[in-house]
């Protein structure tokens, strides 16, 4: 899935790439000994997945309903999956990471994100190369960036996984978020 060399990164491309970020990143937090770094790191990877999640559903799942066949149910099940995730990234936040428990549930997301980006890999993201124009998958990872920059950098399972929410309330989130993480000296960037 790598792009043509000097031509512009895709949606498609781009989102990939997060996900290889995302696993190395839960995978360096389970082979972290030490309970701050553990900490820091998982907070990193909060931020992260949040981000990718809330651009998902504001760009990328409204085009797939659009263009793919069946996209409205491929959504459908992406969005129980990133509840899922929201729901295991609360109890990480939650607990102490020194907390036995903390290193289970790192593991469980690490399962749930490997099979969550491999539907997307493999199954969603050739249909959308395959039912889109090159240069409208461009777009869409610009759009998606610009996104990724304004989105919640903590998990809120009670807010809704739709595209109006993550447009009209949800940068207003993000910001609290932000300005939470900057107040409490949590880490939230790579």
């Amino acid at each position: 899935m790598s792009q043509t060399p000097g031509a512009e990164q895709d949606v498609v491309d781009f989102l990939t790439n997060d996900h290889a970020l995302m696993i190395a990143l839960l995978e360096t937090i389970q082979e972290t000994a030490d309970p701050k770094e553990r900490r820091d790191l998982a907070d990193t990877l909060i931020a992260e997945v949040m981000r990718h999640a809330v651009a998902e559903e504001m760009h990328v799942y409204p085009a797939v309903e659009k263009h793919v066949p069946n996209g409205k149910e491929e959504v459908e099940h992406d969005k129980k999956e990133h509840d899922e995730l929201v729901d295991v990234m609360k109890r990480i936040e939650d607990l102490d990471s020194a907390d036995p428990r903390f290193l289970q549930e790192v593991r469980e997301m690490h399962g749930m994100l490997k099979h969550h980006a491999n539907d997307e890999e493999t199954d969603q993201f050739p249909k959308l190369r395959q039912h889109i124009p090159r240069e409208e998958l461009v777009e869409l990872r610009e759009k998606v960036e610009a996104a990724m920059k304004a989105a919640p950098t903590r998990p809120h399972p009670s807010a809704p996984h739709s595209e109006l929410f993550h447009k009209t309330l949800g940068p207003g989130v993000g910001f609290i978020d932000r300005l939470r993480d900057k107040l409490s000296g949590r880490t939230t960037d790579a």
